[in-house]
């Protein structure tokens, strides 16, 4: 399956516009299927340069790559697709990074498809991450293998988290940039005490009320719950933090024109 998160316009067609020839080339879309997300209304008109031509510009690639991510990996239909693009050009710059940054991370497909990686060289092929900092994050708790048979397995979680901080060293928030690495490992450990704690106490109050089927139906719901809590208690935070950072950015840079 194509990337489509990583398709970008060649240098000579950026900037410029382009026959839809081209922009299929760039996306792996066909001109029929482009045509029919034209007629379909998920894609505005063209500019037209004659009878049968018209030009596209880079826009075209950048809501492709959404229709099909939202096809491919979240199945939705080109009736509500039409209706988040609209949205999406209503919303932020970073809103707009963030909904094409996490449609590559969270994927619907990848849970349903649950993968195992046996071994550490297989572990690092598939992440990318490099041998010293796999070896760290183990030491860390970050990321934890099991043993079968003498090797190390390593879940689908680790895998993600691997592939993770794979990109946070290439978004530019690596070592070389200055942050620190082992706050991984505090965070790891905040969490780990956390989940040890609050479990501890809800099982110890739950075992005598419920099954062991109820157990496990309740365990997951809150493994879940508490995992999307985290996910966007965090998100809320950074985002309050970087609207802060982003207004003394635009500031200083009022000053300086």
């Amino acid at each position: 399956m194509i990337n489509f998160l990583s398709v970008r316009f060649q240098p000579d067609t950026e900037g410029r516009e382009v026959k839809i020839s081209e922009l299929a080339g760039c996306t792996g879309v066909s001109k029929e299927t482009i045509h029919y997300y034209v007629r379909e209304g998920v894609l505005r008109k063209p500019r037209k340069t004659g009878k049968n031509k018209a030009d596209y510009n880079e826009s075209y690639v950048e809501q492709i790559r959404i229709i099909k991510r939202l096809q491919d990996d979240y199945f939705l239909p080109l009736s509500l697709i039409k209706k988040i693009i609209k949205h999406l050009k209503k919303q932020s710059r970073s809103e707009k990074s963030s909904f094409q940054f996490l449609s590559q991370h969270f994927r619907p497909i990848d849970r349903l498809l649950s993968t195992e990686i046996f071994g550490k060289e297989a572990f690092r092929e598939a992440t990318g991450l490099g041998r010293k900092w796999l070896a760290k994050m183990e030491e860390w708790g970050v990321i934890a293998a099991e043993l079968r048979d003498g090797e190390p397995v390593y879940l689908q979680d680790d895998v993600i988290i691997g592939k993770l901080l794979v990109d946070i060293d290439r978004t530019g928030f690596g070592p070389k940039d200055g942050y620190n690495p082992e706050d991984l490992r505090h965070i790891a450990d905040f969490i780990r005490e956390y989940v040890k704690r609050s479990q501890k106490g809800y099982y110890r109050s739950s075992l005598e009320r419920l099954t062991s089927e109820e157990l496990v139906k309740k365990g997951v719901m809150f493994t879940e719950i508490m995992s999307l809590f985290f996910y966007h208690l965090y998100r809320k935070l950074v985002r309050e933090e970087y609207e802060h950072l982003l207004k003394s950015v635009e500031k200083k840079e009022g000053v300086k024109r």
